[in-house]
């Protein structure tokens, strides 16, 4: 496979129907890292999504970002990922996005997904589980209405990752039950923990080395992050790995098409 291959099929609904391992244009800097291939991942086959339920192979990775949007560091962040021609998945904070609604528009407009990550990063765990609902659904709500202007809690894009990876088996249920993946994470950059750009990269690398493919969890809220992505990208595009770029499945796009605002499934 090229791995200089980007988005195949014209718009993500069609994508779904007709190549759910897509791959398709080329970038236009044959010397970038690429997007190599298009996923579509729905919950009836993967509630939840880590390399393993993923079916990744030797040396593929997924790109997602954690608690923006961020003004701050996302038109970094953005430009980066632009000039290699990589799509990430971006799970979004609802009170983030309420602030910073055109923030969340860029993010969607340069072909990136936008998933989920509650309201204002509480800890779903020890909450009681209809806390927790109105949490999620607050935090979708948010991004839903800066996204699309409609105030709904269902997503278009039906990806969720747990603040800290703390879930209850409760809330964990209720999603599977509204067809929302939740996402796991295969390599994680600890970079919320200050450090230089040299040690945050150096620490990413070790831990990619080590794994061999997976779901990288980063946060585009972090300055170091910010600063040491053009230079892992182009570690990526060097050591010949090949980033997966992850998008809804047919049943979640025909769901989030057909929905009435502020309505469950």
């Amino acid at each position: 496979m090229d791995r200089h291959r980007l988005l195949g099929c014209a718009g993500f609904a069609l994508a779904m129907t007709l190549c759910p391992h897509a791959q398709g244009a080329e970038c236009p800097r044959q010397d970038a890292l690429g997007t190599s291939r298009i996923l579509a991942v729905d919950a009836a086959a993967t509630p939840r999504a880590g390399a393993k339920a993923l079916q990744l192979g030797d040396r593929e990775v997924v790109l997602t970002f954690d608690d923006g949007p961020s003004r701050p560091t996302d038109g970094k962040i953005l430009a980066a990922l632009a000039e290699q021609c990589v799509r990430a998945t971006f799970f979004l904070i609802g009170k983030r996005a309420s602030e910073h609604a055109e923030l969340v528009r860029q993010i969607a407009a340069a072909g990136h997904s936008i998933g989920h990550h509650t309201w204002s990063h509480q800890n779903l765990k020890v909450m009681k589980p209809e806390e927790a609902v109105d949490e999620i659904d607050k935090g979708i709500a948010a991004v839903e209405t800066a996204l699309n202007g409609v105030s709904t809690t269902i997503p278009s894009t039906p990806f969720f990752r747990f603040p800290g990876f703390l879930t209850n088996r409760q809330t964990l249920d209720d999603l599977e039950k509204r067809r929302i993946v939740v996402f796991d994470a295969d390599i994680i950059a600890d970079d919320w923990i200050a450090m230089t750009q040299e040690a945050q990269l150096k620490l990413l690398t070790d831990r990619l080395k080590a794994a061999g493919k997976g779901i990288i969890l980063l946060h585009d809220t972090e300055a170091q992050t910010a600063a040491m992505l053009a230079d892992f990208l182009r570690y990526l595009r060097d050591n010949r790995y090949r980033v997966v770029h992850v998008v809804p499945g047919v049943a979640a796009t025909a769901a989030a098409n057909g929905r009435q605002d502020g309505k469950r499934e």
